[in-house]
């Protein structure tokens, strides 16, 4: 019942976000041409693949790797102005529409990320759908170090809640609210970086 509550007002707000995005698409026109969607192959729950989509925000024949590992000659002008708004993510809204990824989870990697996925692996995490938003982005770890990224996401689901859910979504544009989550999780944080080092 919530599930579909939630889809209905996502389809709701994906409406109302619709002219953004056709905005952001237009600008990446003009800028670069065609293809004006980023489709990438991700690794869901249980490890399956699906297609993840964004506004493309790199020129094209950019290699097929995480963006830590991309240098920022590969990003188009107006695609860094999009991806500090996050207004390429929000394509992303028709993954969820499809069952593809949660509102919030671990962002999903690459299947050729194998560090990666052996780590995620190894903690349980392919058993939840990866999300559009998630504990390990708006805290800034990203997946140039997998172990550390792997077990910020196990934190997630040890501590999922409807309420960690909404603060993590709401931190995704609100830097008041990530500096809490920070606060909120410090003790284990720290204890997972001294872990790794």
């Amino acid at each position: 019942m919530l599930s579909m509550l939630l889809r209905i007002i996502t389809l709701i707000i994906f409406t109302g976000i619709l002219p953004i995005i056709l905005i952001g698409l237009l600008i990446i026109l003009i800028e670069d041409g065609f293809p004006v969607f980023f489709v990438q192959r991700r690794l869901g729950k249980n490890k399956k693949e699906f297609l993840l989509l964004k506004i493309r925000t790199m020129k094209k024949n950019t290699p097929n790797l995480g963006t830590h590992q991309i240098s920022s000659s590969n990003y188009l002008k107006f695609g860094l102005f999009l991806r500090k708004f996050k207004v390429d993510e929000l394509p992303q809204v028709i993954n969820y529409l499809w069952g593809d990824i949660a509102l919030v989870g671990p962002r999903p990697g690459l299947p050729n990320q194998i560090e990666l996925m052996k780590a995620r692996e190894k903690r349980g995490i392919f058993s939840m759908k990866p999300g559009i938003t998630g504990l390990g982005q708006v805290l800034e770890f990203d997946m140039s170090n997998p172990i550390v990224l792997s077990k910020i996401d196990a934190l997630y689901f040890q501590k999922k809640s409807i309420a960690l859910d909404i603060t993590i979504f709401i931190s995704t544009f609100i830097k008041f609210f990530r500096k809490k989550l920070y606060n909120d999780f410090k003790k284990e944080i720290e204890l997972i970086k001294e872990d790794y080092a």
